[in-house]
């Protein structure tokens, strides 16, 4: 059995909060076109380059948001839109690689970055994702909606991640700046919505759902140094699944399987009334208690984890990608 970072967030999410997100089907690699063409490609086929902290990130949207951190005062940036005109040709420009953005204005500059997150071919939030955020912003209490969140932020392609974070941390600086500029993170998130998680039909389309939606940007915008970091405790269960023995042919009846004593796996007898498997663990985890269960002997009971350097050095990992 291998056990990967993702099957564990995903366990984490449907025994601690009861939601469920299917493991997406493997895509098809895409032959890579290099160009210069920046709207409308997909992302990987994207000039890009390598930021510290976040990955490789898109160039375009580097320069346009370096040039509007430069001018992040501006009333309305993000709200009000730019000249078509100007913007149909800088945009003609950018994607021949032959414009630069020094000479732009900041409404055309914004309103091509709405455009560059709009047009992709896969929308940065995969759709897939979508309806787990919504249960997530849903949650009753205010820790599990973030907790949850995170999560479903550590889900994301690498390529996905490394663009989202870079561009929710631009967009946490401006909304800083909203004295000036009157676009609070509530107000950002508003705009972004169509480009980020835009809604699939009508049905999504109603004031209760849309508020879902803006609330879980408005999240991110607000904390995007938790976007794409798995929370230690998650990184702990990690560990623990590791020493978990997996028989090869293990039964599928309950209770069949030879159990540790509640003393040696540190739960108390409060916590053994759970009905089920996954209630105790559950339990455990929301504890913060990882028991170790003994290794399987030979290679093929040994569980696989991406990344256990890192998972045992870092309290906390975020996924880089290269």
């Amino acid at each position: 059995m291998k056990i990967t970072d993702s099957n564990v967030i995903r366990f984490h999410l449907q025994v601690l909060y009861g939601i469920t997100v299917k493991s997406s089907e493997k895509r098809k690699e895409r032959l890579f076109i290099g160009g210069t063409k920046i709207f409308g490609v997909p992302l990987e086929n994207v000039p890009r380059q390598y930021i510290p902290e976040f990955g490789l990130v898109p160039c375009f949207l580097v320069d346009a948001c370096s040039f509007l951190l430069e001018r992040a005062g501006t009333v309305g940036l993000f709200r009000k839109p730019g000249s078509l005109p100007r913007i149909k040709k800088l945009r003609a420009k950018l994607n021949s690689g032959e414009g630069g953005l020094s000479a732009a204005i900041s409404y055309d500059v914004a309103t091509l970055i709405k455009q560059f997150c709009r047009e992709l071919p896969e929308p940065l939030f995969p759709a897939e994702l979508h309806e787990a955020l919504l249960r997530a912003r849903s949650l009753s209490v205010a820790q599990d909606r973030t907790s949850a969140l995170q999560l479903l932020s550590c889900l994301l392609p690498a390529r996905n991640s490394s663009c989202l974070h870079y561009l929710f941390n631009f967009l946490s600086k401006v909304s800083q700046r909203c004295t000036e500029n009157l676009m609070t993170s509530s107000n950002l998130a508003t705009v972004f919505v169509p480009c980020l998680l835009p809604p699939p039909n009508k049905a999504e389309m109603s004031e209760g759902r849309l508020e879902l939606r803006v609330l879980v940007l408005r999240t991110f915008i607000d904390s995007p140094q938790l976007f794409g970091v798995i929370p230690k405790a998650v990184m702990d269960s990690m560990e623990f699944l590791m020493n978990f023995d997996f028989p090869k042919n293990a039964p599928s009846k309950k209770g069949h399987r030879k159990r540790h004593s509640l003393k040696e796996q540190g739960l108390s007898p409060a916590e053994a009334c759970c009905k089920t498997p996954q209630q105790r663990l559950g339990s455990d985890l929301r504890l913060g208690h990882f028991p170790r269960l003994t290794r399987g002997q030979g290679e093929d009971s040994l569980p696989a984890l991406t990344g256990v350097g890192k998972l045992q050095l870092m309290p906390w990992r975020r996924r880089i990608s290269l």
